[in-house]
C-alpha cells in the first residue's frame, strides 16, 4: 500500500537562507518538535546527508530508519528513507514569493510494511504540518535573530 501525501508552507525568510536552514541536518533537529527520536548523522556533505533515526515505533519498539538525502541547490532535495515501518520519498521545493517569503511545496509517498497500525492520509498529514509548524517557526526565529 502507497501513500501520498502533500504539504505546503510560506516561511517568512529568504529562499537561500530557507535552504541553507532546512539542508543543514543535524543530530539535535528532533528537539525543534519535542520528538524523543534520535538521529545519528553517517555522512555530510555538499550533494548528500545520510543519517539514522531511531524511535519508537507504531508497536511501541524501537525502531531504525536510514535515510538518505541528495541535495539539488539552490531550491531542493529529495529523500529516500529505509525503514523497519516502510519506505518512504521525500521531494522538497522552494520557491520565492518575495524578498523575505518563501514557500515550501512537499510530497511524500510511504509504502507500508506489514505493521499493526497504519497511520491515515489525514493522520500522516496532520503530523506532517505540525513538525514543519515547528520547525518553521524555529527557522524563523534563527532568521530573525541573525537579521538584527
Amino acid at each position: 500500500m502507497v501513500d501520498t501525501t502533500r504539504v505546503s508552507k510560506v516561511i517568512n525568510a529568504p529562499l537561500r537562507y530557507a535552504y541553507g536552514w532546512c539542508t543543514d541536518f543535524r543530530e539535535d533537529d528532533s528537539k525543534l518538535t519535542g520528538s524523543s527520536a534520535q538521529r545519528r548523522i553517517v555522512e555530510k556533505t555538499k550533494k548528500r546527508a545520510v543519517y539514522v533515526m531511531i524511535y519508537e515505533g507504531a508497536d511501541g519498539k524501537e525502531k531504525v530508519a536510514v535515510s538518505h538525502v541528495t541535495l539539488k541547490p539552490p531550491n531542493a532535495w529529495s529523500l529516500e528513507q529505509f525503514g523497519e515501518e516502510d519506505y518512504e520519498t521525500g521531494e522538497y521545493r522552494l520557491k520565492s514569493l518575495g524578498k523575505n517569503k518563501t514557500r515550501i511545496d512537499m510530497v511524500f509517498k510511504e509504502t507500508w510494511k506489514d505493521i499493526a497500525k497504519i497511520p491515515t492520509i489525514k493522520e500522516q498529514t496532520d503530523s506532517t504540518n505540525k513538525s514543519w509548524d515547528q520547525f518553521i517557526a524555529a527557522l524563523e526565529k534563527d532568521y530573525e535573530a541573525e537579521s538584527r
